[in-house]
């Protein structure tokens, strides 16, 4: 594991050019996957995660052709993905994990996958994928009935309608992807808003799905058929900076070209009442999902802080920023606490315990909850030491808590970063 040490700043200047969007990577490649024709997809995220999608792909019948700044993958069709001759390894992609089983499970009978990956990936439950597609009559045998490494079988599909128990995008979107293999019509109701961009991208490859409510219906289709695609720069990726820019004095940031879908926008909205300055022309809450992923620039400024609540409704539209907002909270005016984030302990690792345990010895006053945390804003953070425990989201966030402290911040195993923004440090190292 690679030890970074990050020295506290004056202030953070200059333009931001995001890395591309991992979720929706993850999703054109598996969409594109599905269809005859051939798909370009231009600005596909170069990481550990999504190049294991793309491995995952070829296992299973598509060629994926590398050129400068785009992809083309030739598909199998919805129908005809081939048995792999190996087990397919995921690596650390928990959304890789969730998502291909969807559409596997619809395959012809007779055929089966059997999915793994490395050491985080086998401490992560896979019944919340099983129970719908068992619902729907795949079969989908697990580790001790939950874990990986899973095989599953080739099954004839049908649809349901499935509530999820757990707000998840990730479980909604295997169950979409398998709703285009199975008979009739699946209908899957959200406890609350989640990503939309399977829907989003479904839609583009000419999918009737709708939305009434809280439910999401998907039809059996016979076939995709996809155009050119453009991954928009990640918001997640660009929140470790933004968060930056709030928590240093005197920083003036501009994130160029990211994706302002309104079921990413929680971290902002959060930021937007603690007291932070984001500008930029972001979709409006409750937009109804179109074929068409929305893009902005953004436009960041330090400001006073207050601490806030985040509750559980929330939860679902700021997952992957809500250590950002623990960090941000160490810098606010009273407390913040975040609540029904219970699914933060099933991440790359359990990301309550490791948000806790490492800003509290960077100096925060922060303890953990059964589903979240509360933190008692002291005005900053000294520094220390932070180790990321293999987590990428935990190695960025010691990076800019680094930043933002007195004394500065060493980060063990930094490299974990890759996973997701292979060009954390030199973007880094350019806005500094």
């Amino acid at each position: 594991m690679t030890k970074v040490r990050i020295d506290p700043v004056q202030a953070l200047r200059g333009s931001l050019h995001p890395p591309p969007d991992k979720s929706i990577s993850h999703r054109c490649a598996l969409v594109a996957t599905m269809t005859m024709d051939p798909v370009l997809v231009r600005n596909y995220l170069d990481a550990g995660d999504t190049n294991a999608t793309l491995d995952a792909v070829r296992s299973v019948g598509a060629v994926v052709e590398n050129r400068p700044d785009e992809l083309v993958i030739r598909g199998t069709g919805l129908r005809a993905a081939a048995e792999a001759d190996a087990p397919i390894d995921v690596r650390n992609a928990g959304t890789l994990m969730r998502l291909l089983p969807g559409w596997l499970a619809g395959q012809p009978v007779g055929l089966q996958w059997t999915i793994d990956g490395d050491a985080s990936i086998r401490r992560r439950p896979v019944d919340r994928i099983a129970a719908p597609l068992r619902a729907m009559g795949g079969r989908v045998e697990a580790t001790d009935g939950r874990y990986p490494p899973f095989t599953v079988y080739g099954s004839t599909l049908h649809g349901i309608e499935y509530d999820l128990p757990v707000a998840s995008a990730q479980v909604k979107s295997c169950a979409m992807l398998a709703a285009l293999v199975a008979s009739g019509e699946t209908s899957i109701h959200e406890p609350h808003p989640t990503r939309d961009h399977t829907e989003r991208l479904l839609m583009r490859a000419g999918v009737p799905v709708r939305r009434e409510g809280t439910r999401v219906i998907v039809p059996s289709v016979d076939e995709l058929e996809l155009d050119d695609v453009t991954v928009p720069g990640d918001l997640s990726s660009a929140a470790f900076f933004i968060a930056a820019g709030v928590l240093v004095p005197g920083s003036r940031l501009m994130v160029d070209r990211v994706g302002v879908n309104w079921t990413r926008l929680g971290f902002l909205r959060v930021l937007d009442r603690m007291g932070a300055i984001v500008i930029g022309d972001l979709e409006p809450e409750g937009a109804p999902p179109g074929p068409e992923e929305p893009v902005s620039d953004l436009d960041i400024a330090a400001g006073p802080l207050e601490g806030t609540t985040v509750e559980p409704d929330e939860v679902p539209l700021a997952i992957d920023e809500l250590p950002l907002i623990a960090l941000v909270g160490c810098f606010a005016e009273g407390e913040t606490v975040v609540r029904g984030a219970n699914e933060l302990r099933f991440k790359e690792s359990d990301r309550i315990a490791g948000v806790v345990d490492g800003l509290r010895g960077l100096g925060a006053d922060i303890e953990a909850t059964e589903d979240g945390f509360a933190v008692r804003g002291t005005g900053g953070l000294r520094g220390g030491v932070i180790d990321s425990r293999g987590d990428h989201r935990l190695a960025m966030l010691g990076a800019v808590a680094g930043l933002a402290s007195q004394e500065g911040v060493e980060v063990v195993g930094m490299d974990a970063a890759a996973v997701s923004y292979p060009g954390f440090p030199d973007d880094l190292a350019a806005l500094v």
